[in-house]
C-alpha cells in the first residue's frame, strides 16, 4: 500500500485525495467566491475535475509543466479556505467548520493525487526535482492547518456539540479530525508548534531524498553479466529479458539483472553459478551503503534521531508510542508481542530448514557453508525432492493477464458478484498500463481499475494500490483504484509467466483494490483505505486465499501453450508444499517488522551509532538474527519505513496476517467461498471504511476476537 510518511502530511492526503470535486453544498460556493480573488494559472488541467468517467485523470493531456502552477495556486486556494473556516463570526458549526475543511483544497487535491501516483510509477528527472522542491512546502502547508490553534478550537467547539449532529458518520468526522489535530500537536506551545514544523520540514525532505537516493541505488546496483554461461539456470525468456534490459542501457551483446526491493532476488532460485548468485545477493545488499549517490545511511539515522524529536515533542517517550495510539495494537508493546510469538517458533523452524539444506549441500560435495544466497537456490532443490515440485512447472500455467481475468477478477465475482470489462478508450500514464471498468453484483457500474504489471527504471520497488479518486458520497466520487506491480517484463512477444508468489501478491493487491472499490462513505477522510494500518492488509491478505481455492485455481491456472488446466497432481504437490521453508519466510519478514519497531522505538539518540550495528544488534536483542536469513528489507533499502507509510507500521502485516487467517477459519467453517459470507464480509469490513472501531469491525465479521492458532497451523508451526 502506497501511504504518506508523515503524520501531519499523511493526515492532511487522508482527507486531501477525498476531495477532489466541488461540493454541492453551500460550502461550494463560498470556495468558488475565495478561488476567484486568486489569479489562475492558464489552461492549467488540473483546475477543473476531468470530463472522463468518474474524473479519471486525463493522462494524454497532463504535462509536468501543469504540476507546479497547479500546486502555487491550489496552495494558495486552500490557504484562503482555511483562512475563511477561521474567521468566520458565525458559531462553529459542523457545516461551516469540520465539512469546509473536508471539502476545501480541491484544485491541490487533484494535482498532489496524479502527481504522486506518477513520481511512483513513472518517474522522470523533472518530476524528481519537482518532488524534492515541494516535500518541504507540502508539510509546512499541512502544519498550517494542523498546528493552527484557531482552527482547532473551532475543532473542539463543534466537537462539545456533537449531539446535535444527526448521523454517525459526521460524528465520526468531528472525531476523526479531532484527534488527527491532537496527534499532530496543535494543542502544543508556540515555541513548540514552531519547532514541529521545523523538523515536519526537514523529514519530509529527508524522506523525498531516501526515495530519490534508492531510486539511483537500484540502477546503480543492477548486475551486467558479460558471459551468458554465468544466467546458467535461467529460462531463455529470462535471458532474453536481460539481453533486452543492457542493450537499452547501452550494453549490447551482455545480460543485465535488475534489483528487485527486496534483499533475496527471485532469480536466485535458478542460478546454477554461485559466483553469480553471490554477486547478485551482493548488488542487492550493499546497494544503499557504497557511499555513492545511492547512499541512504545518513538519512536513515537524521530520520531516525527527528522522529524520536518530534515523539518527544508530543509527550511520548518513542515515535512507535506516538504513532500506535491510534492503531489496533495501541502500543509498541502490543506489536512486539505478536511478533514475538512468531519469531520463536519460525527460527525453530528455520534452523531445521538449514539443516535440511546444509545436508543437501554436503550430500553434494559443495564443499561451503551454507550463505545467504545459498538458501532459494537449494532451498527449491529440497522442495522439489520432498514434494517433487518445480518453480519452472508452475509457471506456464501463471501467464499474467489469465491470472487477473480468470482467477482474480473470477473469484471476486464468486464471492462478491462483481465483474471486470475492459476499457481501451480511457488515457493511461504508461502504455504498458491497462484499464478494467468494475460493475457490482446488480450489473450497476461502481468503480474504475487501473493495474500496471511490470518493472522500470522509472518505477520504485515493490508492489502497492493508490486511488486516483477516492469515494466520497459528499462530493459525488465513485473510486478509481491502481494496483502496481513489478514483474519481470517479457521479451517482446513472449508470454508474462510469474511465479506462484506472485499470483498471490496479485491477489494481494486486487484486496486492496476491492476496499477501495467497495467504500460506501460520505467522506473521504474515512472512506475505503483510510483505516488503521494494521487493520488496512486484512482485505488484502484474506485476498490471497482465493488463488488456492479449487474452483478459483481451476479457472485460472490454464498452461499457456497446452491451453489445459493444471493437472491434480501438480495442484497437490502446490498444496503440499505451502508450509515449506515457512521458517525462512516468517523469519526474514518478523527480522525487518522488529527493526522497524526498534528504530522508532529509541528514546535516546545516543542508542544509534551506525546503521548496520544498530540492525545486528537488534536482531539479535531480539532472537531474530540468522545470518542465512537477512531481514527481508535491510534498513539502508527499506523504502517502507523511510520513504513510505509503514514507520512503526511494518508489524501490521503480521498482525494482519493473524486476523485473515482467523477470518478464514471463520469462512471456511461456515459455508466456504459463498456469496453470503462475500456480502458479509463486504458490509462488515470492506465497505466501513474508518466509520467502526476496528477491532469491534472484526467482531461484527466473525463474531470473536481473532485467534493466532489459524496462523501458526497455515503456516505449518503447530499441527
Amino acid at each position: 500500500m502506497n501511504f504518506k510518511n508523515i503524520a501531519s502530511t499523511f493526515l492532511l492526503a487522508g482527507w486531501a485525495y477525498s476531495a477532489i470535486s466541488c461540493s454541492t453544498t453551500n460550502n461550494t460556493q463560498k470556495m468558488t467566491e475565495v478561488s476567484i480573488a486568486i489569479p489562475q494559472p492558464k489552461g492549467n488541467i488540473f483546475l477543473k475535475k476531468s470530463p472522463l468517467q468518474y474524473q479519471a485523470p486525463e493522462f494524454d493531456k497532463i504535462k509536468d509543466s501543469d504540476y507546479r502552477p497547479a500546486f502555487d495556486y491550489g496552495l494558495k486556494v486552500q490557504e484562503a479556505e482555511i483562512e475563511k473556516i477561521i474567521n468566520n463570526p458565525d458559531a462553529p458549526t459542523f457545516e461551516n467548520t469540520v465539512l469546509a475543511l473536508e471539502h476545501s483544497g480541491e484544485v491541490l487535491n487533484r494535482a498532489r493525487t496524479v502527481f504522486y501516483n506518477l513520481v511512483g510509477t513513472n518517474i522522470n528527472p523533472e518530476l524528481q526535482k519537482i518532488q524534492k522542491d515541494y516535500s518541504a512546502v507540502f508539510a509546512a502547508h499541512s502544519d498550517k492547518i494542523y498546528l493552527n490553534a484557531k482552527l482547532y478550537e473551532k475543532i473542539k467547539k463543534v466537537a462539545e456539540q456533537k449531539d446535535k449532529i444527526k448521523d454517525a458518520e459526521s460524528k465520526r468526522l468531528v472525531a476523526y479530525y479531532l484527534e488527527q489535530f491532537e496527534l499532530a500537536g496543535a494543542n502544543l506551545s508556540d515555541e513548540k508548534k514552531r519547532e514541529m514544523k521545523k523538523i515536519n520540514a526537514e523529514m519530509a525532505s529527508l524522506s523525498t531524498d531516501f526515495s530519490t537516493k534508492l531510486l539511483e541505488a537500484r540502477k546503480n546496483s543492477s548486475l551486467l553479466i558479460e558471459d551468458v554461461k554465468e544466467l546458467d539456470g535461467l529460462s531463455a525468456d529470462e535471458i532474453a529479458a536481460a539481453a533486452a534490459a543492457a542493450k537499452k542501457m547501452g550494453y549490447d551483446g551482455k545480460y543485465l539483472l535488475t534489483i528487485y526491493n527486496t534483499t533475496q532476488q527471485p532469480m536466485m532460485q535458478s542460478l546454477h553459478n554461485r559466483k553469480t548468485r553471490e554477486k547478485l545477493y551482493k548488488a542487492s545488499w550493499f546497494r544503499s551503503e557504497k557511499n555513492d549517490s545511492g547512499d541512504t545511511q545518513d538519512i536513515i539515522i537524521k530520520l531516525a534521531k527527528l522522529r524520536l524529536k518530534k515523539a518527544q515533542l508530543l509527550g511520548k517517550k518513542s515515535f512507535a508510542e506516538w504513532k500506535l495510539q491510534d492503531q489496533m495494537a495501541k502500543t509498541p508493546e502490543e506489536a512486539l508481542q505478536l511478533l514475538s510469538q512468531l519469531a520463536k517458533p519460525a527460527v525453530e523452524t528455520a534452523q531445521q530448514e538449514a539443516k535440511e539444506i546444509q545436508k543437501l549441500i554436503d550430500q553434494q560435495n559443495g564443499g561451503f557453508k551454507i550463505e545467504p544466497w545459498d538458501w532459494s537456490y537449494y532451498a527449491e532443490q529440497v522442495r522439489k525432492a520432498k514434494y517433487d515440485l518445480d518453480e519452472n512447472e508452475l509457471k506456464p500455467y501463471f501467464e499474467v493477464n489469465t491470472v487477473l481475468e480468470k482467477g482474480v477478477f473470477f473469484a471476486a465475482e464468486k464471492f462478491f458478484g462483481i465483474t471486470a470489462k475492459k476499457r481501451t478508450d480511457l488515457p493511461v500514464y504508461h502504455p504498458e498500463v491497462l484499464v478494467y471498468e468494475i460493475f457490482d453484483h446488480n450489473g450497476k457500474s461502481m468503480a474504475l481499475f487501473y493495474i500496471d504489471f511490470f518493472s522500470r527504471e522509472s518505477k520504485r520497488g515493490g508492489a502497492w494500490m493508490s486511488s486516483f479518486v477516492k469515494q466520497a458520497h459528499s462530493l459525488g466520487q465513485k473510486p478509481v483504484v491502481v494496483n502496481v506491480l513489478n514483474y519481470q517484463k517479457p521479451a517482446n512477444g513472449k508470454p508474462a509467466l510469474i511465479s506462484y508468489d506472485e499470483v498471490t501478491t496479485l491477489f494481494h493487491e486486487f484486496g486492496h483494490g476491492l476496499h477501495g472499490m467497495f467504500a460506501n462513505q460520505k467522506y473521504g477522510s474515512l472512506s475505503g483505505t483510510s483505516v488503521a494500518r494494521d487493520f488496512v492488509e486484512l482485505p488484502s491478505q484474506m485476498n490471497e486465499f482465493f488463488a488456492l481455492e479449487p474452483t478459483v485455481l481451476k479457472n485460472y491456472a490454464i498452461h499457456y501453450e497446452t491451453k489445459q488446466p493444471m493437472p491434480q497432481v501438480l495442484v497437490d504437490k502446490l498444496k503440499k508444499s505451502l508450509t515449506f521453508n515457512q521458517g525462512f519466510s516468517t523469519t526474514e519478514v518478523v527480522a525487518a517488522a522488529t527493526l522497524d519497531m526498534a528504530w522508532h522505538s529509541i528514546t535516546d539518540e545516543s542508542q544509534i551509532k551506525s546503521v548496520q550495528n544498530f540492525e545486528t544488534e537488534t536482531l539479535k536483542k531480539y532472537g531474530v538474527y540468522m545470518p542465512q536469513i537477512p531481514p527481508r528489507y535491510h534498513s539502508p533499502f527499506f523504502a517502507h519505513i523511510w520513504g513510505g507509510g509503514y514507520s512503526a507500521g511494518y508489524y501490521a502485516y503480521m498482525w494482519s496476517d493473524l486476523l485473515c487467517t482467523d477470518a478464514w477459519d471463520w469462512v471456511q467453517t461456515n459455508g466456504g467461498m459463498t456469496r453470503a459470507n462475500g456480502d458479509k464480509f463486504r458490509k462488515t469490513v470492506l465497505s466501513t471504511g474508518n466509520t467502526v472501531e476496528f477491532n469491534q469491525a472484526y467482531r461484527n465479521f466473525t463474531g470473536r476476537n481473532p485467534n493466532i492458532t489459524p496462523l501458526l497451523r497455515l503456516k505449518g508451526f503447530v499441527k
